[in-house]
């Protein structure tokens, strides 16, 4: 069959999905899968390092990661499948290519359910220290998987019932910051968010941009909506708007929490950075220190739901990749089967690797530390191949009509840019890991090209 990749595998059969998504689902799965309050994590590290303009930082972030949602708009109307990336860098690049764009955004898809898991786990744990965060873990995987298994729509269901929850705790948080902010005034300068908070020097550019290669991680996941292409209703175009109007959402989100909360925070950037022991907690110790235990509490239980059903929505995606990879031969041919439209084969694998890695890291000190530090890098090769493939069916191969220079190749390059920026400014361990999954991947397509070589070729 010829590679022009502008029809969608057929759905239905043995190996087809059913559709039933409408965009209210796609905004769902997106918002659970980046999780509305994301930042509460990495607050502390981000303003000790942007020397307390964390708001702008996630500004910078939210444009940032723009190109790389306008590059999914474009490529999904292009190759409307489950595979995502997978299926883009095939029809814009090559099917090498392909498989290697899928290969690496298996490290993004499987391993951030297991960090979210963990996380899920860790909270639970430090609510209730009798239980064992790994016992939670494995707990959140469990009801999760259940969910995912019941059907994609019903997942979305459930899935909008805790978004809805976790969007309540935040409204209730600004609302409580903003009292207290009328109330007592601010510990810092009202625009010290935007522009530092003077402890650490002069405003410094550079400061801000290492900080957002940090908060890029808090955005990967809304890419996971375009993986269910083939379950959506109102084709292509709904998947394009929905990808957009999930990034811009959570930008907002993000800058409009870390603002509030950088001007409640006592602690100055310059205090932090000298003391990186206290910049995990800082969310929560300027929310218990500002507002109440009452409110630290509840933000601590949100985001133990939040991250299992953010794994939930991770793991739903990964599933579709197998699935678009089995269904390709690039992976197990058994991974592209479905039961009534769900792969189940291909999430009960997901399901298994990412217990297995949860399970490992809930059990270790640095696990945490260890799964996070690889992540990002099989996301943002992902992400940089699909700017390359952009610019490989617009502009080289010219199969989308007309070359829009600006849309086609400026907007891809200046997006692979800052992917490959902030790959560069990933630790050696994240680095060395991706390239050590990079060179597995390309064994095991070396080794499927001189099997299809040495197969006759298929009648048909």
């Amino acid at each position: 069959m010829a590679e022009t990749g502008t029809a969608a595998p057929a759905t239905g059969g043995e190996h087809g999905l059913r559709r039933g998504l409408g965009f209210r689902d796609l905004v769902v799965y997106g918002l659970l899968f980046i999780a509305p309050m994301a930042p509460v994590g990495v607050f502390g590290t981000l303003d000790a390092t942007s020397h307390g303009a964390v708001a702008l930082v996630y500004l910078v972030a939210t444009v940032a990661m723009a190109f790389t949602a306008f590059s999914y708009a474009q490529m999904v109307r292009v190759a409307p499948q489950a595979g995502s990336v997978f299926a883009y860098a095939r029809v814009g690049l090559g099917k090498e290519a392909g498989f290697v764009a899928g290969w690496m955004a298996m490290l993004d898809y499987v391993l951030i359910p297991a960090v979210a898991y963990l996380f899920c786990g860790v909270a639970m744990n430090a609510l209730v220290p009798e239980v064992s965060r790994w016992v939670w873990s494995v707990l959140a995987v469990v009801v999760t998987t259940l969910l995912n298994l019941w059907g994609v729509r019903a997942a979305a269901r459930v899935g909008f019932v805790v978004l809805v929850l976790e969007v309540v705790v935040l409204v209730v948080f600004v609302g409580a910051a903003l009292v207290v902010l009328a109330r007592d005034g601010a510990e810092r300068g009202w625009l010290s968010p935007l522009s530092g908070d003077g402890t650490q020097g002069a405003f410094a550019l550079s400061a801000v941009l290492g900080a957002v290669s940090v908060a890029v991680l808090s955005y990967l996941g809304f890419d996971a909506i375009a993986t269910f292409a083939e379950e959506v209703t109102g084709g292509s175009a709904r998947i394009a708007r929905a990808l957009l109007f999930c990034l811009a959402l959570a930008g907002v989100l993000f800058v409009a929490q870390t603002y509030l909360v950088a001007l409640l925070e006592p602690v100055s950037s310059a205090r932090l950075a000298a003391e990186p022991g206290r910049q995990g907690s800082a969310f929560y110790d300027t929310v218990d220190a500002s507002v109440g235990t009452w409110l630290h509490d509840l933000v601590a239980v949100s985001k133990a739901v939040g991250a299992a059903f953010a794994a939930l929505a991770g793991q739903a995606a990964a599933a579709r990749l197998l699935f678009a990879m089995g269904r390709d031969r690039r992976l197990p041919r058994v991974l592209a089967r479905t039961h009534a439209g769900v792969p189940r084969v291909a999430l009960l694998c997901a399901a298994a690797v990412t217990l297995a890695a949860a399970v490992w890291a809930a059990r270790r000190d640095d696990g945490m530390d260890q799964l996070v530090s690889v992540v990002a890098i099989g996301a943002l090769t992902a992400f940089t191949l699909l700017h390359a493939s952009v610019i490989g069916w617009f502009a080289v191969r010219r199969r989308g009509g007309p070359v829009i220079w600006w849309r086609h190749v400026l907007v891809p390059v200046a997006g692979a840019a800052i992917t490959v920026a902030v790959i560069a400014e990933a630790s050696s361990t994240a680095r060395t890991a991706g390239a050590a999954w990079l060179a597995a991947g390309v064994v095991v397509l070396v080794i499927q090209e001189r099997r299809g070589a040495a197969l006759p070729p298929m009648a048909g």
